[in-house]
C-alpha cells in the first residue's frame, strides 16, 4: 500500500494550503482515531497532543481534537512541548497514540503532523498507508453518547524536564559551565533553559521569545550564526542550538565553531564503546553522514550501519538490530536507552557530561574526525513536477557517478518534508566535487524551469 499524504516525517506542508488544511487535519484525526480504536470498540482510548510555537498550531490542534473526539478518543492537550516529550509521554500516560504538531526546522508558514504509537515510537510506513486509506474512504463517527473528551494537561513540560534530567549522571553538576542555548523560538523555549539551569549551568538563552511567526527565523540548528556570536561574546563554554521542535541539535564550541550530528555521534559512539555500552558495536546513521565518520568508526573496530534519510528509518534499524545509538548528520541523535526519537537536549547533556568528566573544552571533544569535503545543494520544484524522471537529469546523474567512482560518492534524493531535490556529493578533490554537484544541479534546474 502506497502513501501520498505522508512523507518521511508525517504530514507536512504550507499551513492552510492544500493538502495541509484544517479540513484535512480533521479527517486525519478521525482516521487515526478509528485506526487506533479498530481492535476494541468498548475500551477507553486516549491520545496526547503536543505542538510547537507556530501560529497555525492552534488551528491544527483544534481540528485534530475534533476529528479524534468524533471517533471516541479522549484527547490530552500538552501545549508547546518538544517532539521527544510526546514520544516519552505517550507510553507514560498510557495513551494509544501521540501526536506532534510541528514542521520541525521549517519556517513558520509551514506545519506538520506526526504520530507516535502506544510504545512511543513513530508509526511504520504500513500503518501510515492504512491511515491514508481511511482518510480517503472516510470513517463513521462514534454514537453521540461515545464522543471523546478533551482536557488540558498543565504539567507535561515538567514531566519531560524531569525525565531528561535522569539521563545526566546523578552525581554530576554543571556548576561553573556557561552555556548558550538557542531554542529557535520553538517548542523547547522554556524546557531547555530550565533543565540546564536546574543542573547548575549559567544559562544564556537565545531564541526564547516565540510570537507565532519567528520559529527558526535566523536562529536554531539550521542558522546557528547568532548563537555562535553569542558564545564568543559571552565567553561561553558551549552553545546548544535546537530546532523548532527540539528533536535535533548542533553544538558550538568555545571558539564559535559548529559541530554537526556526525561529530556528536562520533564522540558518543567512541565513549560508549570504551565503556562497554554501545550495543552491537555499531552506530546507525543515514546515507547523508560523512564518509569521515565511517572511517573514524572503522579505525576503532566499530561499524556504521546506514539507512535511508529520516530519523524514523534510523530508529527502525536500531530496533531491528538491537542497537542503542544512532542519528543524522542534521542533528537528530537517537539514544533508545533514554528516548524513542531524536532528542536535542538529551544529546547536548551527554556532550556536557563528557566535558565535565574529562575536563576538556568543547573544542577538544567536538572534532573527532576530519570530514571528507561534502557539498549539498537544494533545487526547489513545483507540485506535480517529476524532475528526477527527466532523461537529461538521469543522464547527468549517471555521468557524474562515473566521474566520482573510486574517489567519492553522489547522493540524489527528493526531500520527504519539502518540495526539494537534494543533490549531495563527497570527494576529497574539492574542484571535482564542485563540478559534480553543479552539473547535476544545472540539469535539475533546467528540468523544473522548462
Amino acid at each position: 500500500m502506497t502513501r501520498s499524504l505522508f512523507g518521511t516525517d508525517g504530514v507536512r506542508g504550507t499551513a492552510n494550503t492544500a493538502p495541509l488544511t484544517a479540513e484535512t487535519a480533521l479527517r486525519i484525526g478521525a482516521a487515526v482515531g478509528r485506526y487506533f480504536r479498530r481492535d476494541s470498540e468498548t475500551a477507553v482510548h486516549r491520545v496526547v497532543i503536543g505542538k510547537d510555537t507556530r501560529l497555525s498550531g492552534y488551528m491544527f490542534e483544534t481540528a485534530l481534537t475534533a476529528g479524534l473526539t468524533s471517533t471516541g478518543m479522549n484527547v490530552l492537550l500538552l501545549g508547546p512541548v518538544p517532539t521527544p516529550a510526546v514520544g516519552l509521554l505517550t507510553p507514560s500516560m498510557r495513551a494509544d497514540l501521540g501526536v506532534m504538531i510541528s514542521a520541525s526546522h521549517n519556517p513558520a508558514e509551514d506545519n506538520g503532523i506526526k504520530f507516535f504509537g502506544p510504545d512511543g515510537f513513530k508509526l511504520s510506513d504500513a500503518a501510515e498507508a492504512e491511515i491514508e486509506r481511511l482518510i480517503e474512504a472516510g470513517v463513521d463517527p462514534a454514537p453521540a453518547g461515545e464522543i471523546g473528551r478533551a482536557k488540558r494537561i498543565d504539567d507535561g513540560r515538567f514531566r519531560y524536564n524531569e525525565r531528561v534530567k535522569t539521563t545526566f549522571p546523578r552525581a554530576m553538576r554543571l556548576d561553573g559551565i556557561k552555556v548558550v542555548v538557542d531554542c529557535a523560538n520553538g517548542a523547547a523555549y522554556r524546557a531547555a533553559p530550565e533543565v540546564l539551569w536546574e543542573l547548575g549551568a549559567e544559562v544564556i538563552p537565545v531564541g526564547v521569545a516565540p510570537d507565532g511567526y519567528n520559529i527558526n527565523a535566523e536562529c536554531g540548528s539550521t542558522k546557528p550564526r547568532v548563537a555562535a556570536e553569542t558564545v564568543v561574546a559571552h565567553g561561553a563554554d558551549l552553545g546548544i542550538c535546537l530546532d523548532g521542535d527540539a528533536d535535533r541539535v548542533v553544538l558550538i564550541d568555545e571558539t564559535g565553531t559548529v559541530a554537526d550530528g556526525d561529530q556528536i555521534m562520533a564522540l558518543l559512539a567512541d565513549r560508549w564503546a570504551a565503556e562497554g555500552r554501545l550495543a552491537g558495536g555499531a552506530l546507525v546513521a543515514t546515507v547523508m553522514s560523512n564518509l569521515g565518520l565511517e572511517r573514524y568508526l572503522g579505525a576503532r573496530g566499530l561499524r556504521l550501519e546506514r539507512t535511508g534519510v529520516g530519523d524514523r528509518y534510523v530508529v527502525e534499524r536500531m530496533r531491528a538490530g538491537g542497537f542503542n545509538l544512532g542519528g543524522e548528520q542534521s542533528g537528530h541523535i537517537v539514544m533508545t536507552d533514554h528516548a524513542t526519537t531524536g532528542d536535542g537536549l538529551m544529546a547536548a547533556l551527554q556532550f556536557l557530561a563528557e566535558m565535565v568528566r574529562t575536563g576538556q573544552p568543547a573544542s577538544a571533544l567536538a572534532r573527532s574526525f576530519e570530514p571528507v569535503p561534502q557539498l549539498l545543494r537544494n533545487v526547489r520544484f513545483s507540485r506535480g513536477q517529476l524532475p528526477l524522471e527527466v532523461e537529461a537529469v538521469q543522464r547527468a546523474i549517471a555521468e557524474t557517478e562515473a566521474e566520482l567512482q573510486g574517489c567519492g560518492r553522489l547522493l540524489i534524493r527528493k526531500s520527504g518534508t519539502e518540495p526539494l531535490i537534494r543533490v549531495m556529493a563527497e570527494c576529497e578533490d574539492e574542484p571535482r566535487l564542485t563540478r559534480a554537484v553543479e552539473r547535476v544541479v544545472e540539469a535539475v534546474e533546467r528540468a523544473v524551469t522548462r
